[in-house]
């Protein structure tokens, strides 16, 4: 019997995706609430939506999944989940696929159909959607989301806070140089990156340029 509880933080989109791969992976009691602090209905999908401050008093051991696109708001929910003493979980779908050499960090969540390879580090509250595929030698840093039908090659190195759109492709880099994709770079959606990002930039394109400077 699985005895798994999952506080589901979010009540959005990717939040009822989330819900739908933890009763995949773990049966359909194991959600025990979505957490929305401005909550405009107090149920979702026959769930209960509860407040932060009303899972803190109720459910004080449940494990949390954030389950928030934006990077920076992801890490906000998390260091305030991880303040009040919460655990997170980490969320493998079934249907992905992952050699054993796969390093999984707290809070990562791996979606439907995506394929890692091997020798990849996932940091922490790293989220990778539906039908990714990473090569061997890749780290994503913390809160890095991969939307939906990204391709990372192999040999490269992705930082914090990082946001890759849906269909973007990454090339390999080299054992020696790998591409660097630095932290809170947002890649567009279909782009093709070719070389290593700079800090705090937005890039798009085929090849992806440099288009704006946060």
């Amino acid at each position: 019997m699985n005895n798994k509880k999952i506080a589901v933080y979010g009540a959005g989109g990717f939040s009822r995706e989330v819900a739908w791969l933890i009763e995949c992976a773990h049966g359909t009691e194991a959600v025990t609430c979505f957490v929305d602090d401005n909550k405009s209905q107090s149920s979702l999908k026959g769930i209960p939506v509860l407040t932060f401050d009303e899972v803190l008093e109720s459910h004080p051991d449940i494990e949390v999944a954030v389950a928030i696109g934006a990077p920076a708001t992801r890490k906000l929910v998390a260091q305030k989940c991880s303040n009040a003493g919460f655990q997170f979980a980490r969320l493998i779908d079934p249907k992905a696929s992952m050699s054993s050499s796969v390093y999984i960090s707290e809070g990562a969540i791996i979606c439907n159909g995506s394929i890692l390879t091997v020798d990849i580090n996932l940091a922490e509250h790293v989220h990778i959607n539906l039908d990714c595929t990473i090569g061997h030698d890749v780290k994503i840093g913390a809160y890095s989301t991969l939307s939906p039908g990204v391709h990372v090659s192999g040999n490269v190195h992705i930082g914090e806070e990082v946001y890759i759109g849906t269909g973007a492709t990454i090339i390999n880099g080299n054992e020696d140089e790998p591409l660097i994709i630095a932290d809170r770079t947002v890649i567009g959606a279909g782009a093709c990156v070719t070389k290593s990002t700079e800090a705090g930039c937005l890039y798009a394109g085929l090849p992806a340029v440099l288009k704006k400077r946060y």
